[in-house]
């Protein structure tokens, strides 16, 4: 028996490849299925099973697409209704593979169709789940995704979710592999474990959620407190994940066709189509085209277009270094994002070299910023790092605008010059673009950001808290 978690960090999600005697089952694959066709052909194995554990919100599943592939069914728990060919199983339902077996659980309350799949090993002992978003290592999955407006409310599924974890999974064996969809970063939970295995015991005695002694009023009140609201394309993920898609061959066939400068410059025009510069922020700060948006994929890359660029059917064109054009048009379209409609044909070299128009940042180290500041206490400062960042420690006289939320706060935002930080200089440097691109360009990024400019003088505050605000 072969288990492979396949992590994918920047979505923070967990994909598995399980192999017994010559045959395979995948769960919650990613939509580029090629790696999963290969590993089981150098196995002379074959794909058999597709377990999905739930209809995804945060990320588009590769299921359609693997089915149609190797010809393997794809499998939900109850309550799952799906506009392709799959199964929609039992709860206790039982499937072979090879020599051991999986079992459906079904355990709503992330949604109603959420299932865990219990694996069996040869001898029939319980050896692992593959809990989906039903429970995370240090947390479960939120309860508010799959609400239905006077029929289902977050507190119902929250509600539902403690039943299953209780008459479901804590009754298991404190050996039994734990084996999530998520870990630290994901949206789809709040206090996740920056591991991505562990036990059911340890999960136990871990585990907020899963307290021997939690009434139920008190887990509804745990799991609902502090949700924030869910990225904007989460439900598009859904539909797609319900509906199907387009193959993500000719996602990437589309995606990647080159442009030159003046094609992009007219496609642009034409298409109405939004600039993604995914390069470096170093790079993109000391020089992009004008009105782009910076979001480079040196970090939470794909979750950060899918919170900020609102209309999912917005047409991108992308400025990228050479060689990066597959992975960023692959990890768009993790997300839903299947309108790429080419690439800057040699990067941005290749639009200075044509004589085009650029545009640029100023950008100040912390020890600069330091200078300002010490000059002038009252000098106007944007913090757009979490809300919970910021309470934990900030900049005196800093306002907090989280990056998720700036278009919500640009007519508050100060005529005179201002600096904007982060944490590290990777959102500064998107909200910037941001701005910039809606014609605010009194602003100076701070790079390094806040762990830079701890390291300086400059006054922070402590701890504060939310009830003196």
């Amino acid at each position: 028996m072969v288990i492979e978690q396949i992590y994918t960090g920047c979505l923070a999600q967990g994909a598995y490849y399980i192999e017994s005697n010559g045959e395979v089952a995948i769960i919650d694959p990613l939509r580029e299925v090629q790696s999963y066709i290969d590993k089981a052909n150098r196995n002379n194995a074959k794909i058999k099973y597709i377990f999905e554990t739930h209809f995804h919100a945060d990320f588009v599943s590769g299921h359609v697409t693997l089915a149609e592939k190797t010809g393997a069914s794809i499998i939900y728990g109850p309550n799952a209704s799906t506009s392709f060919d799959s199964i929609t199983a039992t709860d206790g339902q039982v499937f072979k593979l090879g020599n051991i077996t999986i079992t459906v659980l079904h355990t709503p309350g992330h949604t109603m169709e959420s299932t865990t799949y219990l694996l069996k090993d040869e001898n029939g002992k319980d050896h692992s789940i593959f809990t989906g978003d039903t429970l995370f290592l240090g947390d479960v999955g939120r309860p508010d995704l799959a609400q239905k407006m006077g029929k289902i409310t977050q507190d119902d599924l929250a509600g539902f979710l403690y039943d299953s974890l209780r008459d479901k999974i804590m009754p298991l064996a404190d050996d039994v592999i734990v084996y999530p969809a998520h870990g630290a970063g994901s949206a789809c939970g709040k206090n996740m474990m920056k591991e991505t295995v562990d036990t059911l015991g340890n999960q136990k005695k871990m585990n907020y959620a899963l307290r021997a002694d939690m009434t139920k009023e008190e887990f509804i009140k745990e799991v609902t407190d502090g949700l924030l609201p869910p990225p904007a394309y989460f439900p598009l993920n859904v539909k797609m994940n319900k509906e199907g898609y387009a193959s993500i061959d000719e996602v990437l066939k589309r995606g990647q066709h080159e442009l030159s400068p003046r094609e992009f410059e007219v496609t642009v025009n034409e298409a109405g189509a939004l600039i993604l510069d995914v390069r470096h922020q170093k790079d993109f700060v000391k020089g992009h085209i004008p009105r782009s948006i910076f979001i480079g994929l040196n970090g939470g890359f794909a979750p950060w277009v899918g919170a900020l660029v609102k209309d999912t059917e917005q047409t991108i064109v992308l400025v990228v270094d050479e060689g990066k054009e597959e992975e960023a048009v692959t990890r768009l379209s993790r997300v839903g994002f299947d309108n790429v409609i080419g690439v800057l044909k040699g990067g941005f070299d290749a639009w200075v070299n044509a004589g085009m128009e650029t545009d640029s940042i100023t950008s100040i180290s912390a020890s600069e910023f330091e200078n300002i500041i010490s000059t002038d206490a009252n000098t106007p400062v944007v913090d757009v790092r979490k809300t919970s960042e910021y309470l934990s420690e900030h900049i005196v006289n800093a306002e907090n605008k989280p990056l998720s939320e700036l278009n919500n706060h640009l007519a508050e935002l100060p005529k005179d010059t201002f600096y904007v930080h982060c944490a590290g200089g990777y959102r500064s440097v998107i909200a910037s673009s941001i701005l910039k691109s809606r014609g605010i360009h009194n602003l100076v990024d701070v790079a390094g950001g806040f762990k830079a400019i701890k390291q300086t003088d400059i006054p922070v505050s402590d701890f504060v808290c939310p009830s003196t605000l």
